[in-house]
């Protein structure tokens, strides 16, 4: 059985949650503050969490980013849910490293889609990664890209990449020279798609490369105008 954590605090969209989400045989846990909401992210290592924007204390998008600083929070996938629908917000969420963004007023149903195919999208990301077609260490030289510890090092330096920002280098890492569209990144990162809005790829792919801090003629991954994006085929990697 699947544990996820609801953090709001309007109660009625709380029992609201609560209902449908146990109606489909999930844990619920549930939190009114920031606060509440982190320390039960901490204590109780939820499989998803449900995350309001506004929250007093805290905010959410706070919490979201104090939980990927974490080791025991940060592969947690986040949903954030905001009254506000506004294109800046919904980037601005995605920066901070949720996995999706919906606006109140929101279709419980939908809502509950969306937690299902986050859920499987994770266990196929465990699958993936335990998996013996992909290696645990790709080596490119200053670049070294560690699946077994899920970093990232230039340089020896360790990078604090999101758990989203990870999978996407790790995944065109894979395969250097192939060209993938922003809607197969959506599908093999995310798992579905992601609302029709391929600009998250742009935003994750241009965070990916502001934290390499490499120069743009050394940068790994490229755009391919009109078409994606691809790892560069000339990276040298010893595995």
């Amino acid at each position: 059985m699947s544990k996820i954590l609801v953090v709001d605090d309007e109660k009625n969209i709380l029992e609201l949650v609560r209902f449908n989400l146990e109606r489909e045989g999930f844990q619920v846990l549930t939190a009114l503050d920031g606060a509440g909401g982190l320390e039960s992210a901490r204590k109780e290592q939820p499989d998803l969490i449900v995350l309001d924007v506004m929250l007093p204390g805290m905010n959410g998008l706070e919490i979201c980013q104090e939980l990927h600083r974490e080791p025991v929070t940060k592969k947690i996938p986040v949903i954030m849910l905001s009254a506000r629908a506004e294109e800046v917000d919904r980037i601005l969420g995605l920066e901070m490293g949720a996995d999706d963004y919906i606006t109140k007023p929101f279709s419980p149903r939908e809502l509950v889609a969306r937690i299902k195919a986050r859920l499987r999208r994770a266990r196929t990301a465990e699958e993936r990664q335990a998996g013996p077609q992909w290696e645990e260490r790709l080596d490119f030289g200053q670049l070294v890209i560690d699946g077994a510890r899920f970093t990232v090092y230039v340089g020896g330096k360790k990078q604090d990449l999101t758990p989203k920002e990870f999978e996407i280098l790790r995944f065109l890492a894979h395969y250097p020279g192939k060209v993938f569209t922003r809607d197969q990144l959506l599908e093999q990162i995310w798992g579905y798609e992601y609302a029709g809005d391929s600009r998250t790829v742009d935003v994750h792919i241009r965070h990916i490369r502001q934290k390499l801090c490499l120069k743009e003629g050394e940068q790994p991954i490229e755009t391919v105008r009109g078409v994606g994006y691809r790892f560069k085929e000339d990276m040298r990697c010893s595995t």
